[in-house]
């Protein structure tokens, strides 16, 4: 069951605030370049970095975070307490917001408390579509996070971004990118995959078969979330049998009158220096 950790009263109001990017956006400095300056707070600092448009209108960009030492940031499920990451930008003609992604987290036991995140710097890679990529575009952005030590704070900050087609391609910027990326769990393949999966009638348990890479010996960890605010960490009855290994995850109470049919969960497996993201469809 998650747990909520309390938070300062006026957590509750930012959070809604971050969820309607308003007209005024004052709460940082702004640069009307691809990399915005850092915006701070006590637990660390963020900003944004975008590449210029491409012929078919993607952006490619990201967010940046930087917990101090001993801060921790949080996954997009962040376990039994925390504050995922949000981005949202502003109304403006013709953009989009595709997808946001997330590099692999790990799990902090702290106390009795289980989160999942990030404890050194993280970035977070987006993609925007804009319907003309030959029209310069200033684009305000809302970023909304958490980080922690012994207590959370809520972390909002607003930057501005001009986007506009170039002729180079910027250097710094790509290889900020191009390392997330590389951050990213992978797809599903023939040597890493969920193999099998059912839901036991009752609804209380979860069991997978993974095919896991040549050569893992250790448990894999598994991570699967379902409704929102919903994480499955704890898997039982483990057993490998050569390259695959069975398990079963208790799923703890879900949401009253929950319907599992044609829901999608996620699951991430991280098994040695690898790790693989999917879901997993329930008819």
């Amino acid at each position: 069951m998650t747990v909520i950790r309390m938070f300062p009263t006026r957590a509750s109001a930012t959070l809604a605030a971050c969820l309607v990017v308003a007209g005024a956006l004052a709460a940082a400095p702004f640069c009307h370049a691809e990399m915005t300056p850092w915006a701070s707070n006590e637990g660390g600092r963020m900003r944004i970095v975008a590449m210029p448009p491409e012929p078919d209108g993607t952006v490619h960009g990201a967010l940046q975070i930087e917990p101090k030492p001993g801060w921790i940031t949080y996954w997009k499920e962040p376990g039994d307490a925390g504050i995922p990451p949000h981005v949202m930008f502003s109304k403006a003609d013709g953009v989009t917001f595709n997808s946001f992604a997330f590099p692999v987290p790990k799990r902090i036991d702290n106390g009795k408390l289980r989160d999942i995140g990030y404890d050194q710097p993280v970035t977070l890679p987006f993609e925007l579509k804009v319907q003309d990529p030959l029209k310069p575009l200033n684009l305000g952005a809302s970023a909304f996070i958490g980080l922690c030590r012994n207590i959370c704070i809520p972390f909002q900050a607003e930057f501005s971004l001009a986007l506009a087609p170039v002729n180079a391609t910027p250097v710094e910027e790509a290889m900020i990118l191009n390392t997330a990326m590389s951050r990213l769990p992978e797809a599903p393949s023939d040597d890493f995959a969920v193999t099998h999966y059912a839901m036991t009638h009752g609804r209380d348990r979860l069991s997978l078969t993974l095919k896991l890479p040549a050569a893992i010996t250790k448990p894999p960890q598994v991570i699967v979330t379902g409704p929102e605010g919903h994480v499955l960490f704890d898997g039982i009855n483990g057993r490998q049998d050569g390259d695959g290994y069975s398990l079963d995850m208790p799923v703890g109470k879900l949401p009253k009158n929950y319907d599992i049919k044609g829901k999608r969960w996620g699951i991430l497996v991280i098994a040695g220096n690898r790790a693989m993201e999917t879901s997993l469809a329930f008819e």
